[in-house]
């Protein structure tokens, strides 16, 4: 099974299972732990119904402690692992490892937002804030070209040129 401190010690597996260095995991675990907190408060059961009985009782889970669920959906989000895998890594079946994804995902979207780290999907908010940071950092953009219908009028057509002629050609094969 896949834990936290079996890894944590060894950064080359750390990187490569998360994609985060392990300082970057202890900046991200706080904000990850406050948002948990605030999506699903002790006082209260998942469902969001208050709690008859006090918090910790019954069966331990697979992911016990908050450095566990961050590394749930952060393997997760790296790899995109069939859930079946991702249960085995983890020591539980499919569908508990489905809840685990279904829950924590968007408590670690609220950790990043609350950190300032998501990326900015408006063109308008990404250079507001880059304005507001100060020094420019460098940038790689990773596009992919897709194939799509051109148009008939020649100018418009020749705003959409593009220099693969064939389809699965690729321009460094060459």
């Amino acid at each position: 099974m896949l834990t936290y401190t079996k890894i944590k010690r060894n950064r080359r597996k750390f990187i490569a299972l998360k994609g985060l260095t392990p300082k970057e995991f202890k900046l991200l675990l706080p904000a990850f732990e406050r948002a948990y907190a605030r999506r699903y408060p002790v006082t209260q059961t998942i469902t969001g119904k208050p709690r008859q009985r006090k918090a910790g009782g019954g069966r331990k889970s697979a992911l016990a402690s908050s450095e566990q669920k961050l590394l749930f959906a952060l393997v997760y989000l790296k790899a995109y692992l069939l859930q079946v895998l991702l249960g085995e890594m983890f020591g539980m079946d499919q569908s508990r490892a489905n809840r685990w994804i279904h829950q924590l995902l968007p408590v670690l979207q609220q950790a990043l937002k609350a950190l300032g780290v998501r990326p900015a999907r408006n063109p308008r908010q990404f250079a507001r804030r880059e304005r507001q940071r100060g020094e420019p950092l460098d940038f790689i953009i990773d596009g992919t070209e897709r194939r799509r219908q051109r148009p008939k009028n020649k100018a418009k057509r020749d705003e959409y040129y593009s220099v693969h002629k064939k389809t699965g050609a690729h321009p460094l094969a060459l």
